[in-house]
């Protein structure tokens, strides 16, 4: 197996319990703002720059089309790329996919900053390893090698021939009387397909927060997911040396922020990092691959380490930890504090990234599987809490330890449960606070007051700087075609946006009645995981299936019965792993609306089982061969 080595923890100090649930809601207080995702600017109109491609190469010219195929995919990214694959192998060659960028890759064509690089393990990340036979070079693989197994994948499954690339949808409509969608672009085009994929991705539209002023700035700007190497030179690799004169800001301490911070530290004459929330910083601990050890695995491994992963994250109990990494690490913590006292028979629900800690999540979830003796004797949410307390002191501890400054270690401390933002693991940004030319400006939750013509302001004070890159992350909880770029015109004219007004509504994840012959793909009402590629596999094995299984049949419309879609709504409900009041208790973020939950959310959620009980169930699905909930003519 991949050896890894022993996590370097700092000794965690005592901790006050009552002391730490009394400063994670103060911290949670003065973070509340009653605007909820309308603190962010949607980037159009005057602010469409920040969209524009500056990776292409060579612009692509070409007439409009006006072409007709039995499959049309709507993304370029891994779940794009999956469909392809998976429709190939199933004989289906009749498909085009759309993508917006220059090439496959998605997020990992568009977000080529500095340091960017996966948290997942490769070795699970990477879809069809086996199929391929590619070995990453790392336990944690860069953005540059993501982007090179894109196009391997690409390669293998010759789905040049079917991409239709600078090019994006700008709506989609179905035609009732020849029982076909009609596809419109930017180009143009008008392509008619049978079937339509939208797998456009969860985190693909970028934001940026509506700050006073904003579109006063005279300097130079541009978001993290559009790096400008012109400006600052360098590669993905960091070494941006056109910043060594210059005077830079970041606005955001998020996952990406994290990443980048270190490589325009190690540049920039002087950066500012602009913080309203730390991010929880963990070990990262990357290694290199063993040339040996992939090709020494017996088939079938790939699934089975995917699989053990999140049957972990899923609070499963497995013989060995295959990754055994700070994913792994953090739920064994949580979960083993709780299976001390509980019977060996005990199968903890699914809670995936972010909602571990709802009292009503264990009242309804473990009583299920729990005897009422072994439960008279636990308090289950406290013993979590404990243990989540302990971890996150670690991660607190670590702040002291690395950082030279009392107030800066403070100020990079988070103080909130770590499921409640995405943890981050990297072993150089708390180190980069050291350098003399960097400083933190902790707004102390309170985020910015203002731009003007030459810089940021904070309480009162101007920080003058030559560029702003903002870190401020991609749309979440909006609207499905604002975040899409497209509108969805089912049958009957109804658009998906009004389908969904009050909440989603599909069978499993994938379908929509009223939609006929549109797939969707994502993580709401389907199998979220943590390794998200993994999902996209499944959904296209379910999605060649489908359409393999009504060719066979000659079937050429398929749609989900409203009764089928209605039953599997309530079953999301009913199975819901987040609740409103651990989302209410959170410090705000994109995970919880940025603290105004919705409350639609509980039915926008995944399969409150986890991802490989899900998996199992679309596999059962499939083994029935009559497609229960769906109707084909």
């Amino acid at each position: 197996m991949q050896p890894n080595k022993e996590h370097n923890q700092p000794k965690v100090p005592e901790f006050d319990p009552e002391y730490l649930r009394k400063k994670y809601r103060e911290e949670r207080d003065k973070r509340l703002r009653t605007d909820g995702n309308e603190q962010y600017i949607e980037v159009k109109g005057e602010f469409s720059y920040f969209l524009e491609d500056p990776y292409v190469e060579e612009e692509i010219q070409r007439d409009p089309l006006k072409d007709e195929v039995e499959v049309l995919i709507i993304g370029g990214g891994f779940g794009g790329m999956l469909a392809g694959a998976r429709l190939r192998e199933a004989g289906i060659d009749d498909f085009k996919i759309v993508e917006k960028g220059s090439d496959f890759g998605g997020t990992w064509y568009w977000n080529r900053y500095p340091g960017a690089s996966c948290d997942i393990e490769s070795y699970i990340y990477f879809p069809l390893l086996e199929e391929t036979g590619f070995i990453p070079k790392q336990k944690y693989t860069n953005a540059k090698e993501t982007l090179e197994y894109c196009h391997i994948i690409s390669e293998k499954f010759n789905l040049h021939e079917n991409a239709c690339l600078q090019t994006e949808v700008t709506s989609t409509k179905w035609d009732q009387d020849k029982q076909q969608w009609i596809v419109y672009t930017n180009r143009n085009d008008e392509i008619k397909a049978r079937y339509v994929v939208h797998s456009n991705g969860p985190l693909n539209r970028p934001k940026l927060p509506a700050i006073k002023g904003i579109n006063d700035y005279k300097g130079h700007t541009f978001h993290t997911s559009r790096w400008d190497y012109e400006y600052t030179g360098g590669s993905s690799d960091g070494n941006l040396t056109g910043l060594k004169d210059k005077r830079v800001a970041v606005i955001g301490t998020g996952a990406t922020s994290v990443q980048c911070v270190p490589h325009v530290g190690a540049s920039a004459k002087e950066l500012f990092v602009f913080q309203r929330t730390p991010s929880s910083i963990d070990v990262r601990n990357n290694q290199p691959t063993d040339p040996d050890w992939i090709p020494s695995q017996k088939k079938g491994w790939h699934n089975e380490r995917r699989n053990n992963f999140e049957t972990l994250l899923s609070g499963g109990m497995v013989k060995e930890d295959l990754v055994s990494d700070g994913w792994t690490e953090a739920f064994r913590m949580l979960f083993g504090s709780v299976r001390e006292k509980a019977p060996s028979k005990t199968q903890m629900f699914s809670w995936a990234l972010t909602a571990p800690f709802s009292s009503k999540l264990y009242s309804q979830g473990f009583k299920k599987y729990m005897t009422n003796k072994a439960m008279e004797h636990m308090d289950i949410p406290n013993a979590m809490q404990m243990a989540d307390f302990q971890k996150m002191e670690k991660v607190r501890a670590r702040a002291d330890e690395i950082v030279e400054d009392n107030r800066t270690a403070e100020s990079l401390k988070p103080y909130y449960n770590q499921f409640c933002k995405r943890p981050c693991f990297h072993d150089e940004y708390l180190q980069t606070f050291n350098l003399p030319n960097v400083h933190l400006i902790d707004t102390d939750g309170k985020g910015l007051s203002e731009i003007t013509e030459k810089g940021i302001v904070f309480e009162g004070i101007e920080y003058e700087v030559d560029c702003i890159i903002f870190a401020t992350g991609f749309e979440v909880g909006t609207d499905y075609s604002r975040r899409a770029g497209y509108q969805i015109q089912g049958r009957d004219g109804i658009s998906i946006s009004e389908k969904w007004q009050n909440g989603l509504s599909t069978l499993h994840g994938m379908h929509c009645n009223q939609f006929p012959n549109s797939f969707f793909f994502g993580p709401a009402q389907s199998g979220f995981t943590a390794t998200y590629t993994y999902s996209l596999d499944e959904q296209s094995i379910h999605l060649a299936y489908i359409l393999k299984s009504a060719k066979e049949q000659g079937a050429k419309v398929i749609e989900a019965t409203k009764e089928a879609e209605e039953e599997w709504v309530n079953l999301i409900i009913e199975k819901a792993r987040i609740t409103a009041d651990f989302q209410k208790n959170c410090t705000p973020g994109y995970y919880n609306n940025e603290g105004q939950p919705n409350p639609k959310s509980v039915q926008s959620q995944a399969y409150g089982k986890g991802p490989n009980a899900f998996f199992k169930k679309l596999k059962a699905w499939r083994e029935d061969g009559n497609m229960p909930g769906m109707n084909l003519s």
